[in-house]
């Protein structure tokens, strides 16, 4: 077992609270969002990791109003800003202004902030703005700051960014560099809903239809419930395993399945070992338990490694997606101990399909 560790009953008390709210802001967000429970879910991962997400779908998938009532729902400061290819870094993170001081006469220069200085910044399709606004999100992602002109900014905490990606229209678009795609925790895909779904939101976008929202938690209640999961123990057992599946992503490590050897380029690198752990973690406690396990790690594979993994041309004219990959994968870890995991099963259900 790891040094960390759940210290007193405050702790305790403070996952079992963690989960009751966590059902009622289900229940709030499901007034609004129909289905998405997955997607909630993982958003959540993210938020209490310290992480961001990139989350990818077709337009009209609701996920601007995810993302906004999320933020309601958790009484956070939500800015939006819709990236386009004529968006430059200093219409994000603010400019010096020069004006006159009515006091002195002088002439003086005051920042004025842009819209990254809030709590959850949703970057609305950010392949289509140009690799240097692009960068301009490095510094905010990683050190949650900005400099400006020499001068360095704390940006509000918590600090979560939310980029959007269509995956149609690519023309015209500039696809995020790999060092920077490292930066998110989790990539969350949209899929489209049920008929029941898609009637119960034709029901409620062609009628009056109003959800009150009550919010849930707070700015400082998310602070401390971010300090709280990294002190979630894990067992040696459990670290084995997520770096394990995290190395055998390499080609060079000389582990992926003959059937996929020639269709990865580059694997994960140790960032995901990282991210996997964690999120592993944030999951343990909004199921009320107070240790991860390998089940919470599988849980989490798919979203952490999705963007982490570079196929080859190969996989691509084989229609081999990093999804298929990681699914392959498992099923060679979990072939191992002579046990399916569930991403293992749901790879199998398509493949007798």
């Amino acid at each position: 077992m790891s040094d960390e560790e759940l210290s007193n009953a405050a702790d305790i008390q403070a996952i079992d609270d963690l989960h009751k709210k966590y059902q009622a802001l289900r229940q709030q967000l499901g007034g609004v969002i129909v289905g998405l429970d997955e997607v909630i879910e993982q958003m959540f991962v993210a938020i209490l990791c310290r992480g961001h997400c990139i989350l990818e779908g077709m337009p009209g998938l609701a996920k601007t109003l995810l993302v906004s009532t999320l933020s309601s729902v958790l009484q956070l400061q939500f800015k939006r800003i819709q990236f386009t290819p004529d968006l430059m870094p200093a219409d994000i993170t603010g400019t010096d202004v020069l004006e006159e001081d009515r006091t002195t006469g002088k002439r003086v220069f005051r920042f004025v902030q842009g819209p990254l200085f809030g709590n959850i910044i949703l970057a609305d399709e950010i392949n289509r703005t140009p690799p240097k606004t692009q960068s301009a999100l490095l510094e905010a992602m990683q050190e949650h700051q900005l400099t400006i002109g020499g001068q360095t900014y704390a940006l509000p905490e918590p600090f979560f960014v939310l980029a959007t990606q269509n995956p149609i229209e690519q023309e015209g678009t500039y696809p995020l560099p790999e060092a920077q795609l490292d930066r998110f925790l989790l990539k969350l895909k949209l899929g489209y809903p049920t008929v029941e779904q898609e009637i119960e939101i034709c029901k409620r976008a062609t009628t009056e239809y109003q959800f009150p929202l009550q919010p849930q938690l707070t700015a400082s209640d998310l602070l401390k419930l971010q300090s709280l999961v990294r002190k979630v123990p894990v067992a040696d057992s459990v670290y084995q395993y997520a770096t394990q599946f995290v190395r055998m992503t390499r080609p060079e490590e000389g582990s992926l399945p003959e059937s996929i050897q020639d269709h990865v380029q580059w694997g994960a690198g140790p960032r995901a070992s990282i991210c996997l752990i964690l999120a592993a973690k944030a999951r343990a406690i909004l199921h009320k338990r107070y240790h991860a396990t390998t089940a919470d790690v599988n849980a989490m594979l798919i979203p952490v490694l999705r963007h982490r993994i570079i196929p080859t041309f190969n996989a691509e004219a084989a229609g081999r997606t990093t999804d298929d990959i990681i699914r392959e994968i498992d099923l060679r870890v979990r072939g191992k101990t002579q046990k399916v995991s569930p991403i293992a099963k749901t790879f199998l259900g398509k493949s007798r399909g």
